[in-house]
């Protein structure tokens, strides 16, 4: 079993990954991109999605888009119709004032556009590094490294990096992993984590890279 992984198994996690996933449904705001390709759109669903499972998340987006898709759109909504759309996702009121908030600034800073750049996705309330990422890769396609609890966990678990927090891990990935890998990553180790690669006790007796994975910091699995 190696005790870290390069690049040439960290290629071979993935193409497993690409097999295994097919299995599992994609994450939250994979499903909202594959359905409407609209970053508008990514960009909502991942605010909601912050803190919140995915089981909530994809039902509040639909319930939400149901009655608005763009920006005009969702201003004209009260926040307590957004409130009442996306609960019971977590943080719902200050979500809605925050979805209000950065509409408002994407219309009048914006022409109504998503900015497709990190610095600048990062100066709208309520967005970080993940979800600036996030609206890269499932929103325009464009290179970025969306680093979520799942894939600090499982970058690490994976001797991949060695970091304390999930901005190291962002910018520990942007050195090694691959550019050809950025886009996919998030969402094959997202899918990993939540149903095989647990937090607590993970499935390795079931998981077909085990082969590859020196189980960093893994004190008991399954």
């Amino acid at each position: 079993m190696p005790s870290y992984l390069d690049n040439d198994r960290i290629a071979q996690v993935i193409k497993a990954l690409r097999k295994e996933d097919r299995k599992f449904d994609d994450p939250s705001v994979t499903m909202v991109s594959k359905r409407w390709h609209d970053p508008f759109l990514v960009l909502i669903s991942c605010m909601l999605s912050q803190r919140t499972k995915d089981t909530t998340t994809i039902p509040a987006s639909e319930r939400l888009f149901s009655i608005a898709r763009r920006p005009q759109e969702m201003l004209k909504l009260s926040a307590q119709q957004i409130e009442k759309a996306v609960f019971p996702v977590g943080f719902y009121r200050t979500k809605a004032k925050n979805i209000k908030h950065v509409c408002r600034v994407l219309i009048d800073k914006f022409q109504g556009k998503v900015p497709n750049d990190i610095e600048t996705l990062l100066t709208l309330r309520g967005v970080g590094r993940k979800t600036a990422n996030l609206v890269l890769t499932e929103g325009f396609g464009k290179l970025g490294i969306c680093v979520d609890t799942h894939v600090h966990r499982i970058s690490n678990r994976l001797g991949y990096v060695c970091t304390k927090t999930p901005e190291e891990t962002e910018m520990a990935l942007r050195r090694k992993l691959p550019k050809k890998f950025w886009i996919e990553y998030n969402a094959l180790l997202v899918v990993w984590g939540q149903n095989t690669c647990k937090p607590v006790s993970p499935l390795c007796s079931q998981c077909r890279i085990r082969l590859l994975c020196p189980r960093k910091n893994v004190r008991s699995s399954r």
